[in-house]
């Protein structure tokens, strides 16, 4: 569905005024590309990179063509996943947050475990 002006205008509003609303569009955008959904993802991070940095800027940094970056994140847009992590990183640095990827998987079994397994999983975790 395609988003009215005045709906855009909002979001990048609220993005250069609050923080946290910019951190929570960024995080918003990575949750939806890691859980399947491309299109929202993609559709998202648009919305952060209007409100943020600009596609001039991303270009820039990022050495892609402007009207390319505006394709990849279009609706029929297919960025590689050199370009997006690319761009991810360069997002994250200019936010000054970054973002970590856990598996619920392994999260629900560190609750199943007692305390003293627990201690040694997190030890061996912190030598890798």
């Amino acid at each position: 569905m395609a988003l009215t002006r005045d709906f855009r205008e909002t979001v990048q509003a609220d993005a250069k005024r609050d923080p946290a609303f910019r951190r929570g569009l960024l995080s918003d955008a990575l949750e939806s590309l890691l859980s399947g959904e491309v299109a929202l993802g993609k559709e998202l991070l648009r919305d952060y990179i209007n409100a943020t940095v600009g596609f001039p800027k991303l270009a820039a940094h990022t050495k892609i063509h402007v009207k390319t970056l505006h394709q990849m994140f279009g609706p029929n847009g297919n960025p590689t996943a050199r370009n997006l992590f690319e761009i991810v990183a360069y997002l994250q640095h200019a936010e000054g947050v970054r973002f970590e990827v856990r598996s619920s998987r392994a999260a629900s079994r560190r609750k199943k475990l007692s305390p003293s397994q627990g201690r040694r999983r997190r030890v061996k975790s912190r030598t890798l």
